[in-house]
């Protein structure tokens, strides 16, 4: 006999064992806790079992699995069959349930063995008798254990019905030696549950934390906002697109779902560097922006060299003889060159695709009028800054202020560097951190070649380019025409810009359609012959 128990005793230590190899590798919650109750019943033989899980509120237990073989009942957890009902901690008026037995074990984190239900007169047990009466059941034997973490919180009440013996099945009670094993096995439990707890609540709080930063730089700026929320969106479009090719180069890049997260949140950071760029370059809409646009201040000077002329031809009139005909002939003449300048500057003022030489040229020669400001000095009607920027030939930023916008992704580099990533996501930094590198190593911050960048990193770098190209919400610029966009795409892909492989599934896989029919305007989206689309074959 004692050979016997020892046997049994070396079973179940092995059943723990197991069970806790499981625990540590088991990252699915429903099926982690019902492999907890089904050891639980093997180890004491027990005919059912349920597993309590407390409330949001903490104001109940809830039926999270139910398990009874007699019955044939298997509810909740991973079964797919869904659960309902529980036992209340709390009466009316806010005091203890301590009816309960499931309850009592909670409040006082006791564990409560019982022979008989049915001669037991310390806790309700109406309940299971009506249970019993419906189902044709007779419930005795009952072992509640109570789930606490490493804080002394419940997480789970484990309850046993109906110990049997193996050979004959009868029902008799839980031992002691039965009570001390469940009760290793729920401190098991705990730990385990507590520990995926904590590893959902920090991912819960990472992904905050990036929330936090985007909202940041949506505050900041509404039109970069929208792109940090584009470019994850259409990088996981095409990641998964290559994911599901079987032929050409990219046929043996696979996923799991922990790479498709890594993934998702260098999308979310990739620009998070932006937070430290000066608004007033993010969204530079005009070449004379700054905190405001200094246009403003060069109509003022129009306005008063539009004066002078009057004036002088006033003062002219007064002057004996004066023919007054040929003044004003002439001051109309200098009027209208004055308002056709300040039209033109104007329209440089807005920037392009690129500005011609002889506008450039023009634009220094109206620089180079005289006029007398406030305080009375005469001086160039451009000073040096104004000139500077009123002949950008590209866009609406000085090359000091491009390198300033550039410099977004080696600041995006050295903060998420300066993280402690867990394996997991240690490849945030070199997903989010390449988006602006060139296959022919011809971009930055770090010139990198196509050998030298991910799959990943290169998969961001056609979102980011693509969903800038579209945007139509930049103050710099008007959102380009589907095929225009396609065109440009196309041509970066045979000048060493992109990668031609992936640029071969976007268009193939017609990624582009999918991310424009949802996100772009529907006057963008034009007619495209993918036949013609530069870098394509079909």
């Amino acid at each position: 006999m004692q050979e016997l128990n020892q046997i049994k005793i070396a079973e179940r230590l092995d059943q723990l064992t197991e069970l806790s190899v499981q625990l540590g590798s088991n990252h699915d919650t429903d099926s982690l806790l019902e492999r907890i109750l089904m050891v639980a019943k093997s180890m004491t033989n027990a005919d059912g079992g349920t597993l309590y899980r407390p409330s949001d509120d903490r104001q109940h237990l809830n039926f999270h699995i139910l398990l009874n073989d007699t019955l044939n009942i298997h509810q909740g957890g991973a079964s797919g069959v869904p659960v309902s009902g529980g036992v209340p901690l709390y009466d009316d008026q806010g005091e203890k349930n301590l009816s309960a037995v499931a309850a009592y074990a909670a409040h006082f984190h006791l564990s409560v063995n019982i022979e008989d239900v049915y001669k037991a007169d310390v806790f309700n047990f109406s309940g299971m008798v009506k249970f019993d009466q419906l189902r044709g059941y007779h419930s005795q034997s009952i072992l509640t254990v109570p789930m606490s973490d490493h804080e002394g919180e419940l997480v789970g009440v484990l309850q046993l019905i109906n110990a049997k013996d193996p050979e004959t099945g009868a029902i008799h009670s839980f031992s002691q030696t039965d009570q001390r094993f469940i009760e290793a096995l729920a401190a098991q439990a705990a730990v385990a549950l507590t520990h995926q707890r904590l590893i959902f609540q920090l991912e819960e709080l990472l992904e905050s934390l990036v929330n936090l930063i985007n909202i940041g730089i949506d505050d900041k700026s509404p039109y970069t906002g929208r792109h940090c929320q584009f470019v994850p969106e259409l990088t996981m479009m095409l990641a998964e697109a290559v994911h599901n090719t079987e032929t050409g180069p990219l046929a043996e890049f696979r996923m799991t779902d922990a790479d498709r997260k890594e993934l998702w949140l260098a999308g979310l950071l990739h620009d998070c560097g932006k937070i430290t760029t000066p608004v007033h370059v993010v969204d530079k809409a005009t070449k004379l922006e700054t905190i405001y646009d200094r246009i403003g201040m060069i109509d003022t000077r129009f306005e008063v060299l539009l004066r002078d002329a009057e004036i002088a031809a006033l003062q002219r009139k007064l002057a004996a003889g004066a023919d007054v005909a040929a003044i004003d002939a002439e001051l109309a003449q200098q009027q209208a060159v004055l308002r056709a300048e300040r039209d033109f500057i104007r329209t440089a003022n807005i920037g392009g695709e690129g500005m011609r030489p002889e506008d450039q040229e023009r634009v220094r020669a109206i620089g180079k009028r005289r006029w007398t400001g406030p305080d009375g000095v005469e001086r160039d009607f451009f000073n040096d800054d104004e000139l500077l920027n009123l002949t950008i030939k590209f866009g609406t930023l000085t090359d000091a202020e491009r390198k300033e916008i550039n410099n977004h992704i080696v600041m995006t580099i050295k903060m998420l560097e300066a993280l402690p990533w867990p394996k997991h996501l240690k490849n945030v930094p070199e997903y989010a951190g390449g988006h602006h590198e060139r296959m022919d190593g011809k971009g930055y911050p770090r010139g990198l070649t196509k050998d030298q960048m991910s799959v990943q990193a290169r998969v961001m770098a056609i979102a980011d380019i693509f969903e800038a190209l579209t945007a139509k919400d930049r103050p710099y610029k008007k959102g380009k025409m589907l095929s225009e966009s396609l065109r440009i795409l196309g041509n970066f892909s045979l000048n060493g810009h992109i990668d031609p492989d992936l640029f071969d599934i976007f268009i193939r896989n017609k990624i582009y359609l999918e991310f424009a029919r949802k996100n772009m305007d529907e006057k963008q989206i034009d007619a495209i012959d993918e036949a013609k689309i530069p870098g394509y074959t079909p």
